[in-house]
């Protein structure tokens, strides 16, 4: 058994140019030859099949591989490329209006073509259904769809969006067949009718299995004649189990941080032919803090937590290495990364200043804390780490923390209510792009509910970068707002993931499916 080569996150670079973009990969169809089917296990949920309602991880994988979107990100991209469509781009100096021309032959995989008419069929359908779980929130810029001809798609935006062809590029652009979902409701039962690489012949509990989808034009080459899903549902030790038994050729999202290093350290015969795969991802996890609760919602509470928390301490002995320490809310390997909560708040444990900010709140004696969490959502290990936070602000003598984990459903009912004063919160990124850590916590909509505002990132920052083509020069404007965030402190960035699959030997093509974009790309995978 070996670690296969990491494989590094590459930096934002150039700009989105105004001008008609041109697909630079070919054409191909679905055919699936390469190689023989695969079998897949995670332990997340897909929690959805229909593209208006999923906005999960474990929804997004199936998106990505069942639908088309208008663009896609390549491995190891972080701007979009045409996928669907032929070209795509601005064509105005505004940045709101946005036109993509549809390759020839489009087809769903129940043999409709695809038009036109259906790409702003999906928008406006999802934007109508407006689901809770769903991704209509990422899309409060978009005014309305036009649509000239079969093949032109015309975007009108209400104000300046520089991102939007990212936004389109991931999960929430899925295209769907105008005939196959209803405009006023999501689709009952667990099909799906999309024109991407593959076909979704059956799901339920226990997996999903899907085809090589025959009809398929786009700029993936499929390696493999299928891929089959298996659900472990939060059972990292039956996900090992399954690995180790030859049950299945690939495990990922879901091991445990001991699982994985006890593979990689394992010499016995069961783990010989099984290969650890590291990638890059920009998935984070934040401590968030209730502005308004009555403990939390002191500055100086804090900033006595921002000065005691060891990042170090967590990564290694609760992730066994598998994160790296997070200070900013902009991760590395994403253009407008700073470091602010180490120039502010350092990587060691700081107690004399932990306890002076306590002071100047006029706080003495131990403050009275629970830190919630919640036991499957943001991986395995979180309740574990929640405790080893509270027992370092206990050793500090400053604090009385406590830990109390609860199910996700009743988690973000309470978390609304506003219940908790601390609590955490992981995000996976919709598109690799500073737009996409910093609007959806700070701009209209927060999604983390933590009742934080500030006016010069609401009303300036956040408008600015957004309308920017180039994104090199938003970097100055991304630092300022991490700077701000760092001081005010609504959140506590702690970590940033490694992405990892553990394989069998003979599959191939798991670094393709390991980057910032967080798109795992069925198509690259084969086996021997």
């Amino acid at each position: 058994m070996k670690l296969r080569n990491q494989w590094l996150a590459l930096p934002l670079t150039g700009g989105l140019a105004a001008a008609l973009l041109t697909g630079c990969g070919t054409e191909s169809g679905g055919a699936g030859e390469d190689g023989d089917s695969v079998v897949m296990g995670m332990s997340d949920d897909v929690l959805a099949t229909d593209p208006a309602s999923g906005y999960d991880p474990g929804s997004w994988l199936l998106f990505n591989n069942v639908f088309q979107s208008l663009m896609s990100f390549p491995n190891g991209a972080t701007e979009p490329e045409p996928e669907a469509a032929k070209e795509c781009g601005f064509t105005d100096t505004e940045t709101k209006v946005f036109e993509c021309t549809l390759r020839d032959g489009l087809k769903f995989s129940n043999g409709n073509a695809l038009t036109s008419k259906d790409v702003k069929y999906s928008f406006d359908r999802m934007m109508k259904i407006n689901d809770d779980a769903g991704p209509a929130i990422m899309f409060p810029m978009l005014d309305r769809v036009e649509t000239p001809n079969a093949k032109k798609v015309v975007f009108k935006l209400k104000y300046a969006d520089a991102t939007f062809p990212s936004k389109i590029a991931s999960g929430a652009g899925s295209i769907v067949d105008h005939a196959s979902y209803d405009m006023d409701a999501l689709r009952g039962g667990d099909e799906a009718t999309g024109s991407g690489p593959y076909k979704l012949d059956s799901f339920d509990k226990e997996q999903a299995v899907f085809s090589v989808n025959p009809d398929y034009k786009g700029t993936a080459k499929v390696k493999n004649k299928g891929v089959t899903l298996k659900f472990f549902h939060d059972d990292q030790k039956g996900l090992k189990k399954a690995l180790l038994n030859d049950e299945i050729d690939i495990a990922y999202r879901g091991l445990a941080a001991k699982d994985i290093e006890d593979i990689e350290q394992d010499t016995s015969d069961a783990s010989q032919n099984i290969d650890v795969v590291e990638g890059t991802s920009a998935e984070v996890q934040h401590l968030v803090f209730n502005m308004k609760d009555p403990v939390a919602g002191k500055l100086g509470v804090r900033k006595a937590m921002a000065y005691l928390l060891d990042r170090d301490a967590l990564v290694k002995d609760v992730y066994r290495d598998t994160a790296t320490p997070l200070y900013s809310i902009v991760p590395a390997g994403i253009g407008g990364h700073n470091t602010a909560f180490f120039d502010t708040y350092g990587a060691r444990p700081q107690r004399s200043k932990a306890a002076a900010a306590l002071r100047a709140e006029g706080l003495s004696g131990k403050v009275k804390l629970t830190l919630w969490s919640t036991p499957s959502r943001y991986g395995p290990s979180t309740d574990q780490e929640l405790k080893a936070i509270a027992k370092q602000l206990n050793a500090s003598g400053l604090f009385d923390a406590d830990v109390k984990s609860i199910e996700f459903s009743q988690y973000e009912r309470d978390i609304k209510s506003g219940k908790y004063g601390v609590y955490v919160k992981g995000w996976v990124p919709d598109y690799p792009d500073p737009d996409n850590f910093t609007q959806p916590f700070f701009g209209k909509g927060n999604v983390l509910e933590n009742r934080y505002q500030n006016s010069d990132i609401t009303g300036k920052i956040i408008p600015g970068t957004a309308a920017e083509t180039d994104r090199t020069k938003t970097d100055e404007d991304y630092s300022d707002l991490q700077d701000i965030v760092a001081n005010e402190l609504p959140i506590l960035p702690v970590w940033q993931a490694k992405q990892y699959a553990v394989i069998r030997d003979d599959v191939y093509g798991v670094e393709s499916c390991l980057d910032a974009s967080t798109v795992f790309r069925f198509w690259e995978l084969s086996k021997a």
